[in-house]
């Protein structure tokens, strides 16, 4: 593969991330074809650019960083919107409600869909910090914003999610499992 040939020896810590970068785009745009897209375009960027990278343990934070910019020309080019920094933090929808009952696999759909339904800037910092682990300095780094914006953001995506799949956790506790008769 091209990929293989361009990334694999020379610079292996570029291509290893691609799965990271897959799972942050598509968190971020829940499409996969453009979440492949995003990830390939940062790599490429990546590559042209890795002369510009001073400290290699700050690669996975650079390259999150690259696709970042990526995803933001993404939704330039769509023009689906004035300015991405006039998007209120406030949820997108609020009728509809996770699945009441919901075994293992239905309750990742439901965090999913929960999650689908945040605001942008609260899931691109949802994501970077719960679950790829990232510093709130990094993350200030990736989406260039202040820091006091990671935790103010952090804070409103885990209320949002908490009420939005609350309702599911309320309800499958209240509905017993066996009932009485007579």
């Amino acid at each position: 593969m091209l990929s293989r040939l361009l990334f694999g020896p020379s610079r292996p810590g570029i291509e290893a991330l691609r799965p990271l970068l897959y799972r942050i785009a598509f968190a971020w745009c829940h499409d996969a074809a453009l979440a492949d897209d995003l990830v390939q375009e940062a790599l490429s960027k990546g590559w042209k650019r890795r002369a510009q990278l001073r400290d290699e343990a700050a690669l996975k934070a650079w390259m999150v960083s690259i696709m970042n910019h990526c995803w933001l020309d993404h939704l330039r080019s769509r023009r689906d919107f004035d300015d991405i920094e006039d998007w209120q933090d406030e949820l997108e929808s609020a009728a509809d409600a996770p699945e009441v009952r919901c075994d293992r696999e239905r309750v990742i759909a439901c965090v999913r869909e929960a999650v689908a339904r945040l605001p942008l800037g609260q899931r691109q910092v949802l994501t970077l910090v719960d679950l790829e682990e990232f510093s709130y300095a990094d993350v200030a780094a990736i989406l260039d914003i202040p820091v006091g914006t990671v935790m103010s953001r952090l804070s409103r995506a885990r209320a949002s999610l908490k009420s939005l799949l609350n309702p599911a956790l309320q309800q499958s506790a209240v509905q017993p499992l066996l009932r009485r008769v007579k």
